[in-house]
């Protein structure tokens, strides 16, 4: 590993600089650096009490894969625009966004909505966390706010895209909540608004819930096997794409990390039992897949007593295919 690098321009004055995430553009050759800046002794509870948002989405970017950054650029108003009267709070990832071969950029985020107002007065008990995505469709000039996952109350998530047999491409959607399940929601028009959404009770959640990360493996490319039973599309085709899910597995507290497998993942109850990775204290992850296809790499947060490091893992396909219970 290269020193750290403190991107300098990623702040504001008198605000925290929260919530990384990182998308980027294959075609432009364009790092986009998504994080949200809080206002200093604001806490996220404090804003979805009094209904007075303190955060700002913004963005910086890089040609050179990170060595120098843009200026900073708030973007909140142009994202969040006619939804700031209802937004008690907002945050984007943290994890990590993805391109769609389309070109189309997708981040995801959340927020807190106001659903009631009495005598203009925001109503707390009517304020509800919610998940959506922000995309854009011209590298990055533009952004736009996606329709948000209403049925239930979701937070901070994870997207990635899955190939269908017949062409056709959807976007995967795994969401943090309080309710000891993960909610899975399945968008066919890359982002831009997510159905099916339901609690997934193969993924469990600790108390208040936990960050995970979520990625597509395609093993068809590198000639890899399907397993025997495909899932099924809402157009009634199979997927050739796999989904590999990192989270800690426990739903009483934050311990051992764990990564999930799902070769059908439009199917239901179709995750493994998870391959641990790291026993004891864990907590936020994120997943990605290596250039040559065959090597994955999970970033994530652990410690003895708590989370009080980061640590690094990579792992093949045939790693993870060995530990795996019953992939």
């Amino acid at each position: 590993w290269e020193n750290e690098r403190v991107v300098g321009n990623a702040k504001m004055l008198g605000c925290r600089t929260m919530n990384p995430c990182p998308v980027y553009d294959v075609n432009t050759k364009t790092l986009f650096l998504f994080f949200i800046c809080v206002r200093r002794n604001v806490s996220e509870m404090h804003q979805i009490l009094t209904g007075r948002n303190a955060a700002r989405l913004c963005c910086v970017t890089s040609d050179d894969l990170g060595t120098n950054w843009s200026l900073l650029k708030d973007l909140t108003q142009e994202i969040i625009s006619d939804d700031l009267r209802n937004c008690a709070t907002l945050a984007v990832g943290p994890g990590h966004g993805i391109q769609a071969p389309c070109g189309r950029l997708i981040l995801p985020a959340y927020l807190y909505y106001i659903h009631c107002h009495v005598c203009c007065i925001p109503i707390p008990l009517w304020t509800k966390p919610h998940s959506f995505t922000i995309y854009s469709d011209d590298h990055g000039k533009s952004w736009h706010k996606g329709q948000m996952l209403r049925n239930q109350k979701t937070v901070e998530c994870e997207v990635a895209e899955v190939a269908c047999k017949n062409g056709s491409r959807l976007l995967y959607c795994s969401a943090r909540t309080g309710k000891h399940f993960r909610v899975e929601a399945i968008s066919q028009n890359q982002g831009l608004g997510f159905a099916n959404s339901h609690y997934c009770r193969e993924l469990c959640e600790p108390p208040h819930g936990c960050q995970g990360s979520v990625v597509c493996y395609e093993p068809l490319e590198e000639g890899e096997e399907l397993g025997k039973t495909d899932s099924q599309s809402l157009t009634g085709e199979g997927t050739t794409s796999w989904l590999i899910y990192s989270h800690p597995t426990s739903s009483k507290r934050r311990v051992d990390l764990g990564i999930y497998v799902n070769k059908s993942p439009l199917k239901p109850n179709s995750w493994t039992q998870p391959w641990i990775i790291n026993g004891g204290p864990s907590g936020y992850s994120d997943l990605a897949v290596c250039q040559d296809s065959q090597t994955m790499a999970c970033l994530y947060e652990c410690g003895l007593n708590g989370c009080e490091k980061i640590d690094f893992k990579r792992f093949t396909l045939q790693e993870l295919m060995e530990n795996v219970p019953s992939a």
